[in-house]
Order: structure tokens, then sequence, then C-alpha cells
């Protein structure tokens, strides 16, 4: 070899090097996928032909992983990042170790989805969900709860005494009991999601709308009294008046009505980045198409303002949170003490099998 020379004399021919650097190593059990499945006779005949001691190792196949949404071809995956269609092997888009870890995805998370989908000799197509129903099932499991609002316009309760405060116990993890719970703070001011708020809203739409009701979790309910909009007609803030007598967990807490969202405190909240990752492609199987590049979903990175829970300022590196009502989120390696940044790791459902079961043209 021009490099190594006689060091290692199993060069040049693969089927040559396979089964013995395998001897050598003391591998037992060479797994590889199915296009290896006709290097077998090969690989067994060079071993048996040589005067090596018994234990020899064994070539199994397996199907290649195939995930629909998804390119796991080297190649192609190279081509992304030296295009900058990502931004490098750790992008959170990109199904590598290095970017599942950054988005959130545990070990075990993997660990399971690897059991469920078993080993095969069928070259077919899996379902992304599966993986991202495993990474849910972890995290639901294992996250710790925490409020987040996207996109927040403020609420003013005009009935509730300015100056006036009061900590509530929130939940940490209902799937959980031994993580206990949390203090968040309750004032006059609050934010909640822009999406939590319609002025027309469609039927079934049990969120707040003007004269309508709602319960900000493990809070009181609110009604929506008046819409404050700028020149331009952009909503500045509402207006809204609390049940006083409707307080979680309290006495007169039965009340009900059908729309339960989530808040923060003006005052209290911390601001964030947080970055919505979503499938990189949208086409179900790029890699069979002839332009995998064209397929590329330009909808699968998001980055929005947000509002938080000021806890979240003692959240560390790769610590995963239940946004609630939102999703899982995790901690990423760019956020700074002034600074944090939130990388989205799965939504609470499954979003796109929604959109597919909708009709033709439909909204």
């Amino acid at each position: 070899h021009h490099r190594t020379g006689s060091r290692w004399c199993i060069y040049p021919m693969y089927d040559f090097a396979h089964c013995l650097s395998d001897y050598i190593e003391g591998v037992t059990h060479s797994v590889c996928t199915l296009e290896f499945e006709v290097h077998r006779p090969l690989y067994d005949w060079i071993l048996e032909n040589l005067d090596l001691p018994r234990n020899l190792p064994h070539q199994y196949e397996f199907a290649r992983l195939n995930l629909t949404f998804t390119v796991l071809s080297k190649r192609k995956l190279m081509q992304l990042v030296e295009k900058g269609l990502v931004a490098g092997w750790d992008d959170p888009r990109m199904p590598t170790i290095a970017g599942l870890r950054r988005r959130g995805v545990t070990a075990s998370a993997l660990r399971a989805f690897a059991y469920n989908i078993g080993i095969t000799k069928y070259d077919g197509l899996t379902d992304v969900a599966v993986l991202e129903h495993a990474i849910r099932d972890e995290l639901n499991k294992t996250a710790l709860r925490r409020l987040a609002v996207l996109r927040p316009i403020r609420v003013i309760l005009t009935n509730y005494p300015e100056g006036q405060s009061e900590t509530l116990n929130a939940v940490n993890n209902p799937e959980d009991p031994d993580s206990g719970t949390r203090r968040v703070t309750f004032r006059r001011e609050l934010y909640i999601e822009s999406s939590d708020f319609m002025e027309d809203p469609p039927p079934k739409y049990f969120r707040l709308r003007p004269g309508g009701e709602v319960r900000l979790k493990y809070a009181y309910i609110i009604r929506c009294e008046e819409v404050i909009k700028d020149a331009a007609g952009n909503i500045l803030e509402l207006r809204c008046t609390a049940d006083l007598d409707s307080k979680s967990g309290g006495a007169d807490a039965n009340r009900k009505v059908k729309g339960t969202i989530h808040w923060v405190s003006a005052a209290d909240s911390i601001d964030a980045e947080v970055r919505l990752y979503d499938r990189l492609f949208r086409e179900p199987d790029p890699e069979t198409a002839t332009d995998f590049e064209r397929h590329l979903n330009p909808a699968s990175f998001e980055v929005v303002a947000a509002r938080c829970e000021p806890s979240l300022r003692e959240a560390r590196s790769e610590t995963r949170y239940q946004f609630e009502r939102l999703g899982y989120f995790v901690l990423d390696k760019d956020s700074t003490s002034e600074r944090l940044v939130f990388n989205r790791t799965v939504t609470l459902r499954d979003s796109w099998a929604k959109a597919a079961q909708k009709p033709s043209g439909a909204q």
C-alpha cells in the first residue's frame, strides 16, 4: 500500500479485507446491509480456506433504515452541508446523532424506536411518525413542564388590583408525582399566545374571543371585554375581567368553561428565542427523487420570540422541557446568560397526520 506499506496485508480487495479484519479484531457478528448478502459466500470461503483457529466471524444482513421525509445517504447529507442548505452536521433537522441530540432526542428514545421497528430483510420505508412517537413517549414521562408563550399578546385584567400578585402551584410533571410542583406568579398583566385569541372565530373554537371566557391554567376564568388596536388595526392588548371566585383548586372553582389556555406574567417572564424545527423535506420519499433538493421544506425552520416563566433562567444544556400545550423543547448550545435559545424537539401531536387527512384544497 502506498501509505501503510506491508503493515496491513489485506489490501486492496474489500471482500478480502472485510473478513480478515473482522477476524483480527475479534468480531463475532459482522452486521451488514442487504447489498452485502451476495458477498457472504466469498467472506465464508476465505475464512474457511485459511489455517485459522475456530470461532470465525459470521456475516449477517439486514435492510437499511429508510425514513419518510428524510434522507440518510451520507453523500446527500454532505451535499446539504456543503451547499449551506443546513447549518452543519449538528443542524437539528439532520438525521445524525449530533443533530438529533441537539434537537433534544434522547438515547433511550432512539433505542425504543429501534426496538419498535425491529430487524428485517424487507427493504421498506418506515414512517418518521414512528420515531416521533417514541420521542414523545419518552419525553412525556421525563420532561419537566414549563409555561412559555410564543408570539405573545398582552392581556390586562381590569378588575384585578394593580400592584397585587399571588403565587400559584404548578405541576412539574403529572406523569411523575415525585417531580413535585413549582411556584408561578400571577399578576394583573399577562401574556397569552396570539393564536389563543380570535376576533371572528370558526365554530368549535374554544379559546378566547370577544365576550368569550376561558380558564387560565392554574389560575382564574377570564372574559374578554375589549380589544385595543393600533392605527393599522394590529392588536395591542386585550382587556379582560377575571372571575375572582374561580381560582383553580379553590373552594369555588367548579364553574366550567370549555377552553383552557396557558399564560405568563408580563412583569416576571423572561425573553427567549425559540427555534421551531419541522421535517426537512415535503416529499415522503426524497431518497428516490431525481432532484431531492427540490423537495426541501421551506417551513422546516422558523425563529419566534417568546416569553417564558422565570424558572427557565436555571435551564441547563440538553435539559428537556414540555412547554405546556406547545411541544417538547431543549436548551440550545447557542444560549447565553442574556439570551436563552430553545429548540423544538417535537410537537405534542402529529400535526402532519392531521394535515394529510384534510381534503384537497382545504385550509
